[in-house]
Formats: structure tokens, C-alpha cells, sequence
């Protein structure tokens, strides 16, 4: 028992290290070729902080664990949303830019509804003889959602802050030490992911837990920690819609792309998940759009951030009872 939670720790943290050297060595690689901080942002630095979640996902479904592959993509997106926006919130009242509540917010609710769909999708045809999956079909339809969603993302960018990036000096480690970061980083990630998945699936069955609790409380909790250390650090230098637009940023690359991913190469079979996670999943994207619109100057309030905690630990404290 103590060797697995050893185990589960040391996952956790070759994860977050692998993690974060992997988008440290990537984006200053990218600077260092003439790529816009911008358009790392988008991309390399997006990729690095849902990175856990993907070795994780991917992992876990190779292994066979596809309920802790799915549980980890509802219950970090849940986490995400009513966790770490909560606490932020409550730290720094969130600043939503008209942009995030017009568009990001509603795609990630819409990343929300087409995951139920897709999982559900035998109940939704009454052919009660076919299983919850996500499909190697459906998997590429959500790459392709993905696709639609970076093809957005780069056309907001601005041309201006592209050339005022190039115009800065690409100074920095040398070429090697670089190369090294992200060597080292892929390495850190798929050992940490190998250790957090096996310890997790040991855990789980020592204590007759099943596996979708595993995936959607601790392993959630654990793949999310980057986002968490992101969004407190903006939330505290005064950089509320930094906060903001990391939770939702995420919530939607876990769903179309670390999920979409992980159908495509191995399809994946839901058991484990509940009705009331899928609610949740979905709840926890609607609250943060009904907050930014409908009370405030498009804000997520400390009384708001109190809320999505409460709802949070409401939710958990459930899934504990019912264990």
C-alpha cells in the first residue's frame, strides 16, 4: 500500500516536471526559429499544460483503463471549471473579455454537450444492446472540432504582435540545453504517466474503488495541478483574464483533442462514468457562462468563486458517500 502511494506520488511529479520541461524547451525552442510568443502560447505552451491529462488518457486506455481515461477528462474539465476557477475567484475576482463569453465559453460548453452525445449516443438511439464508447469515428470528429477550434484561435491573431515578437533578440540557453528539456520532458511524462496509471488502478482495486472514481477525483486532481499553479500565479500578479482563458482553454483541449486522440488510437469504452458526471461536466461550463453574463461587469465574483467551490466539494463529497 505505501509502495503505491509512493508510486502515485512519484507519478504526479515526473508528470509536472515533464510537463513543464517540455513547454519550457519547446517555446523557447519555437522563439529561438522566429515563432511568435503568441502563437506558442496557442499552441506549444496549450499542448505542455494538458499534457499530463493526455499521457495520462492515452496511458490508461492502452492499458485498458478506459475508465480512468475518461473519468480523468470529465473530472479534470469539472475541476478545472469549479475548482480552480473557484479558488482564483476567490483569491482575484475573474475578468471575462467579451470575446471569451461570446465565443470560447459557449465552444467549450458546446466540447461539453458533444462528449455526452457521443458517449451516450446508444441510449440517445434506444439501442440499449450497443455500450458506451467513444468511437475511433467519433475520436476523429473531435480532432476535427479541434481543428476548427485552432483555425480560430490563430485567425484572432494579430499581425503586429507577430512582427513585434520577431523584432525582439532570440537570446537565450544554448540549442542542446533546449533539446535536452524536451527530451527529458517526454521522458518524465510517459515514466510519470506509467507509474501514476498502474499505482491509481492498484489503489483503486485495494479499497474497492472503481476506476471512473479513481480517474474522476485523484488522478483528476493530480493531471490538473499545472493548471491550478497557472491560474493562482495569474489570478495574484493581476492577470485575471490569463486565469480565465487557461481553465477554458484547457477544458476544451482535454475534450477535443487529448479525447480525440485517444479514440482515434484506441477506442474508448465508458462504464464507469455516471449520468451525474456527465451533468456536472456540463452544469460546470454553464454556471461559468451564467456568472460572466448575467451577474457582474463580466466577472467571476469572490461570492461567484464560493459557489463553484461549494458545488465542487457538494459533488465529491457525493462520489465519496456512494462509494
Amino acid at each position: 500500500m505505501i509502495i503505491d502511494i509512493l508510486l502515485f506520488v512519484l507519478g504526479i511529479v515526473l508528470i509536472i516536471f515533464g510537463a513543464n520541461s517540455l513547454t519550457d524547451g519547446s517555446a523557447a525552442l519555437a522563439r529561438r526559429m522566429g515563432v511568435s510568443r503568441l502563437v506558442v502560447g496557442l499552441t506549444i505552451v496549450a499542448l505542455g499544460t494538458s499534457a499530463p491529462e493526455l499521457v495520462v488518457s492515452l496511458t490508461s486506455a492502452f492499458k485498458g483503463n478506459a475508465d480512468i481515461s475518461m473519468g480523468n477528462v470529465i473530472g479534470s474539465n469539472i475541476v478545472n471549471t469549479l475548482f480552480i476557477g473557484g479558488l482564483t475567484a476567490v483569491i482575484a475576482p475573474l475578468s471575462i473579455t467579451l470575446s471569451t463569453i461570446r465565443k470560447e465559453i459557449p465552444l467549450m460548453i458546446l466540447a461539453s454537450v458533444v462528449l455526452v452525445a457521443f458517449a451516450l449516443d446508444p441510449l440517445l438511439s434506444g439501442d440499449s444492446s450497443l455500450s458506451m464508447s467513444i468511437s475511433r469515428s467519433e475520436g476523429i470528429a473531435l480532432l476535427a472540432f479541434f481543428s476548427i477550434f485552432l483555425a480560430y484561435t490563430f485567425s484572432i491573431a494579430k499581425a503586429d504582435a507577430i512582427e513585434e515578437e520577431e523584432k525582439r533578440p532570440r537570446v537565450g540557453k544554448p540549442l542542446w540545453v533546449l533539446i535536452a528539456l524536451i527530451i527529458g520532458g517526454l521522458t518524465a511524462l510517459v515514466l510519470g504517466g506509467d507509474l501514476f496509471v498502474d499505482a491509481a488502478s492498484s489503489m483503486a482495486r485495494r479499497f474497492g474503488m472503481s476506476e471512473a472514481f479513481i480517474g474522476l477525483t485523484i488522478v483528476a486532481l493530480g493531471t490538473s495541478l499545472p493548471e491550478l499553479a497557472t491560474s493562482i500565479v495569474a489570478a495574484m500578479k493581476g492577470e485575471p483574464e490569463l486565469a480565465v482563458g487557461n481553465i477554458v482553454g484547457s477544458n476544451i483541449f482535454n475534450i477535443f483533442f487529448i479525447l480525440g486522440t485517444t479514440a482515434t488510437i484506441v477506442p474508448i469504452t465508458v462504464s464507469g462514468i455516471t449520468a451525474l458526471d456527465f451533468t456536472m461536466l456540463c452544469l460546470s461550463a454553464l454556471m461559468l457562462y451564467v456568472f460572466g453574463v448575467f451577474f457582474g461587469d463580466r466577472k467571476i465574483n469572490r461570492y461567484e468563486g464560493a459557489a463553484l467551490l461549494v458545488v465542487y466539494l457538494v459533488y465529491n463529497a457525493y462520489l465519496i458517500y456512494n462509494l
